[in-house]
């Protein structure tokens, strides 16, 4: 599937600015962003319930401008589940194979491997009514699976469902999609699901495309500011800060660079720049680094995050092994790990410095 320098305005919002994506045969795609930055309106333009206002779709070697949704060859996967009340799980499943015209065997049987590979098989009498949040949408992607379509779009299909059914329903669908081999768009605004279950990821913000990579690629080499405050959790420690002569100056205390960095810096003629270290990047020292004030202890068992604000206004989080390195208003010291990464970006373009 291709977009070609896909736009989208209604009035005067551009929705989608002239989007460029190569989405390979069997790719699992995650389109990412926050809330209202277009990656929805660039889904429905693949599914045709939205025409582009520039630009050309492309499913396969067909482009599909002006081609109705049916058309398409695509199955959609909705945020609400969309299902018949009236109808049973089995109904509901061989709804699209009855439209096609398949016949009654034809359908049942297909029913039956979709519901067997989602384990619906003990709920093919009942209605929707009857099922849990997490049933339901298994129901709504068994229906999608028996079309057997080109591509499958999935808009935000797990926004409904609780925090651990979330969990065990993106690892089921991103199985599916592996046995499948269905090329895949998949809409969210979780950047956790996003990195867990995409073969690559393209993130948005207010309609345009500002990387397009693997998650490990947008982990490790965010290609500006937005992508590098967006993707992890927690987010990556980023601070504005002047240049001295051996790295960046934060409050009273220095944070060193490589001499690479220092190149980069000094040929791209900045006076400060925007610094990132991700919390697993920094650890708690007694000597060096910056002196800080614990705000915060966030214990999850086999780590904890230490959340804290040091002078002049500046906030840093650091990922510790052990479960309480500091409490609640203790002064401790934060400094980089040895081959912790800092990413530099312009602070005023947010691009990635010298890269």
């Amino acid at each position: 599937m291709r977009l070609s320098n896909v736009t989208k305005r209604f009035d005067d919002v551009t929705a989608v600015d002239n989007v460029v994506l190569d989405v390979g045969d069997r790719e699992f795609m995650v389109l990412l962003g926050p809330s209202g930055c277009g990656k929805s309106t660039l889904l429905r333009m693949i599914a045709g319930l939205e025409e582009p206002t520039e630009g050309e779709v492309w499913i396969g070697d067909k482009q599909v401008n002006g081609v109705p949704p049916k058309e398409r060859d695509i199955a959609m996967v909705f945020q609400s589940y969309a299902l018949y009340p009236h109808k049973t799980v089995q109904a509901n499943i061989e709804f699209p194979l009855k439209v096609r015209g398949a016949s009654k065997a034809d359908r049942a049987a297909q029913a039956k491997t979709a519901a067997d590979a989602l384990g619906l098989s003990e709920y093919l009498d009942r209605k929707p009514g009857q099922l849990s949040g997490g049933q339901r949408q298994r129901v709504a992607l068994a229906r999608a699976i028996v079309r057997q379509p080109a591509v499958f779009c999935m808009d935000e299909p797990l926004s409904n469902l609780d925090a651990k059914l979330r969990v065990q329903t993106r690892t089921q669908i991103a199985a599916l999609q592996r046995r499948l081999g269905t090329t895949t768009v998949y809409v969210t605004h979780d950047q956790v699901e996003a990195m867990t279950m995409g073969d690559r990821v393209a993130v948005l913000k207010k309609g345009v495309l500002q990387q397009f990579a693997s998650p490990s690629d947008l982990y490790d080499q965010p290609a500006n500011a937005f992508v590098a405050g967006f993707i992890g959790s927690p987010a990556m420690n980023m601070v504005t800060a002047p240049i001295v002569a051996d790295g960046v100056k934060l409050g009273e205390s220095v944070l060193e660079l490589e001499r690479d960095q220092l190149i980069m810096l000094h040929d791209a003629k900045l006076e400060s720049v925007t610094v990132g270290v991700r919390p697993e990047a920094l650890e708690v020292s007694t000597s060096g680094g910056v002196e800080a004030i614990v705000d915060l202890v966030e214990d999850l068992g086999s780590e904890s995050y230490i959340y804290t604000h040091a002078k002049p206004g500046i906030q840093l989080v650091a990922r510790c092994l052990d479960r309480v390195p500091a409490k609640l208003a203790d002064t401790v010291r934060l400094r980089r790990r040895q081959g912790g990464a800092v990413h530099l970006f312009d602070p005023d373009t947010g691009e990635r410095v010298g890269e």
